[in-house]
């Protein structure tokens, strides 16, 4: 597997499962019926930001990630990101990768902290492989994301410093 800053041409790999994940109302706060195009603008993200991919030796996406302030002016020191892995791809350790990598492109990029807001408080997965890389729970929305099977669950805000 190789890990890289994404181009346009990267943007069909990345769609499928990028809609079947955001779809599936489980894990991210987009519309589920998000149309390509805005997927597309809010997925690969401009200068100062940066999107990277995980591809396979045949160049097959297998998982995404995004870069970018966490806030503007005076907060744009502190990094946010956003990851998705082809559900085909999980378990292969490919989100754990990825977090590895933004972490070091963001301290690269000079970025002093890096902030989720909107972890799925009830995506384990997502929760733990996150406390492994360092970040702590900073904060909680209670019932802050409606869940497609588990109705209202909380949103956790996760933090480290870099």
């Amino acid at each position: 597997m190789e890990i890289r800053i994404a181009t346009a041409d990267d943007w069909p790999g990345i769609w499928p499962f990028l809609r079947e994940i955001v779809a599936a109302g489980e894990t991210y706060t987009w519309p589920r019926d998000v149309d390509e195009a805005r997927a597309r603008q809010m997925w690969l993200v401009p200068a100062p930001g940066r999107t990277v991919v995980a591809v396979d030796r045949d160049g097959t996406v297998l998982g995404s990630a995004k870069l970018t302030p966490n806030q503007l002016g005076p907060g744009a020191h502190v990094a946010n990101a956003s990851f998705m892995v082809a559900p085909s791809a999980a378990g292969r350790g490919i989100g754990r990768a990825l977090g590895e990598y933004v972490l070091d492109l963001a301290r690269a990029d000079g970025y002093r902290a890096m902030q989720f807001n909107a972890v799925v408080a009830v995506n384990t997965r997502a929760v733990a492989l996150w406390r492994s890389l360092g970040f702590e729970v900073v904060g909680r929305i209670p019932e802050g994301f409606r869940h497609s099977a588990e109705g209202y669950v909380d949103l956790l805000v996760m933090y480290r410093r870099l």
